[in-house]
């Protein structure tokens, strides 16, 4: 087998249409598997794949001043669907607050919440082992369902589904954070954004982190009247709290410990309703509330105050002392560039009729209102910085890692061309790396991803395709110089007898990362490990021989001086 693979490196390399036609063949592979990434994107980049998990949990938000029953409503409509799971073990559904803290609630603020205008509805569903479907899927595919049938129930009603993250806690898949001084600008900014993101393709559970600006009605104390009444303002004051909010009127003392316990007294909830959302409601209530004075006649509360209609006070937001809004969008089950790409690409074409758009870095915009000059900053953040900064700390520390091997050959071959050739077929690993990644698309269900992971693999490549391409040489450097063999010879010779360990260092790198290319998170790393063994084999024994034979191994081996 060896001496035919020897005859092979032979007689191919001492063939220049050989030569050409391996070294033409070699390139036009590198540059399709590049393409392949972009623009063709055939492999897809994402930080990490879904995580398939035991848990997830669904966020429901009603619109601002909604109340606690329409609320119950909506969480009933979605607890219907998710009973109709078969793979549901249990779910617990916690009104008008957050559920206890795990991993991405911790992030998304899920201990703040204290408004009957929200819920959270924490779904446990089988182990992972004991079912076919990932939760991942099982989320994509009731997802749809749910936010059709139960968001129509009442307006601005939203339903978001937040799943335990497989790699670093983020706000959301893509956050548009937008900074400016006008608070009014930021809320129309942010809602031009959010219709943007509405109208791209992957894009869903779309939200603006911003409160609603709605109508209230405010009861003004008349001072004077209350006096000429005979009421106290204090007495009023109490009456109005104890009938909507309840308050502790006495005590009793326990019978069982040394203690006593509280007594509320409060409206009951059907008492406490209105009849409809508007300034006569408010009053029919009110009228039915009557204060005793002094004299002991009965006074109705709206003969002592005035309702006044007003708009909510939003909260304001800030980071880092500038006031700004989020725009959240999670990704349905696709990458979360290239929808980014797509709604920046939308909102520099449709946002120019109202500003003036500068880009500042990568995806950054800068927008100046044509008619106020007020200038607002449009920043991304959320998975899709996380992913943007890794790849570019990842893709710095394979550059850095090139150049050092690159120093440190130099350093002993002293030749710029042996060091170049070693770096060269360590780079060529790559070509493994992108066609495994594609070849793994087609062979699993769901996008098998070129994740962080995927990276950290080929750069640990770099080590092992330089070793393969320095066993060549160093053998050949001897063969020339002790036995006084040929180019062509030696070359051949070399590749031959270092094909074996060359061969077993792969099969044990390969049957090791197969125990990773089944794992969620880490099948990026086993897959690179694998593929990109293959080709860093593939270049050693028969593009590193060639790149060999055509250098002037006499000069590099100094084998002229002798």
């Amino acid at each position: 087998m060896f001496k035919k693979l020897q005859d092979a490196v032979f007689n191919g390399i001492q063939s220049p249409i050989k030569r050409n036609l391996i070294l033409i063949a070699t390139f036009i592979t590198f540059v399709l598997s590049v393409l392949m990434i972009a623009p063709g994107e055939i492999v897809l980049a994402k930080m990490l794949p879904g995580k398939n998990n035991d848990t997830f949990t669904i966020y429901t938000t009603l619109a601002e001043g909604s109340s606690i029953e329409q609320t119950k409503e909506v969480t009933e409509c979605v607890a219907n669907f998710i009973k109709q799971e078969r793979e549901v073990e249990d779910f617990e559904i916690f009104l008008g607050m957050g559920a206890p803290l795990d991993f991405a609630g911790l992030i998304k603020g899920s201990h703040f919440k204290n408004s009957e205008n929200v819920a959270e509805i924490v779904v446990n569903i089988s182990p992972k082992h004991h079912r076919d479907e990932p939760s991942y899927f099982m989320v994509q595919r009731i997802r749809p369902a749910i936010q059709t049938s139960c968001t129509k129930l009442y307006d601005k009603t939203t339903i978001t589904f937040v799943e335990p993250p497989a790699g670093p806690p983020v706000l959301a898949a893509i956050v548009a954070e937008v900074y400016g001084e006008n608070a009014d600008g930021i809320r129309e900014l942010s809602n031009r954004v959010a219709d943007v993101f509405k109208g791209t393709e992957g894009l869903v559970d779309i939200e603006i982190m911003q409160d609603e600006i709605y109508d209230t009605f405010e009861i003004e104390v008349d001072s004077t009247k209350a006096a000429l009444s005979g009421i106290d303002i204090k007495q009023l004051n109490d009456v109005l709290y104890l009938a909507f909010e309840g308050m502790q009127i006495a005590v009793k003392n326990s019978d069982v410990i040394n203690d006593q316990i509280p007594i509320y007294l409060s409206l009951s909830a059907e008492s406490k309703k209105f009849s409809s959302k508007d300034i006569n409601a408010i009053k029919a209530k009110l009228s039915s509330l009557k204060l005793m004075n002094q004299m002991g006649m009965m006074t109705p509360i709206t003969e002592l105050v005035t309702i006044v209609p007003k708009k909510s006070n939003p909260m304001i937001m800030s980071k880092n002392l500038h006031q700004f809004t989020n725009v959240m969008a999670e990704t349905d089950m696709v990458s979360q560039v290239y929808p980014l790409i797509q709604a920046r690409a939308e909102i520099l074409e449709k946002f120019s009729d109202r500003y003036d758009i500068e880009k500042t870095g990568l995806f950054n915009l800068k927008l100046t209102d044509k008619e106020s000059r007020d200038i607002y900053r449009l920043i991304w953040d959320g998975e899709m910085e996380v992913t943007l900064d890794t790849f570019v700390e990842l893709g710095a520390a394979f550059i850095a890692a090139l150049v050092l091997i690159f120093l440190l050959m130099v350093i002993y071959y002293k030749s710029y061309t042996l060091s170049g050739i070693i770096l060269l077929g360590s780079f060529l690993s790559i070509i493994g790396v992108i066609i495994g990644h594609w070849i793994m698309d087609i062979f699993t269900t769901d996008t098998f991803f070129l994740t962080a992971t995927s990276l950290i693999g080929f750069i640990a490549l770099i080590g092992i395709s330089s070793r393969n391409s320095l066993l060549l040489i160093d053998f050949t450097a001897s063969l020339m110089k002790d036995s006084g063999m040929q180019k062509a010879e030696a070359i051949a010779y070399a590749t031959a007898t270092r094909a074996k360990p060359i061969f077993l260092t792969a099969a044990a790198i390969i049957l090791a990362s197969t125990l990773l290319a089944g794992d969620a998170v880490f099948g990026g790393l086993g897959v690179a490990l694998i593929f990109g063994t293959v080709a860093a084999v593939v270049a050693s024994l028969i593009v590193v021989p060639i790149l060999l034979y055509k250098a002037d191994l006499n000069r590099h081996f100094s084998l002229d001086e002798k």
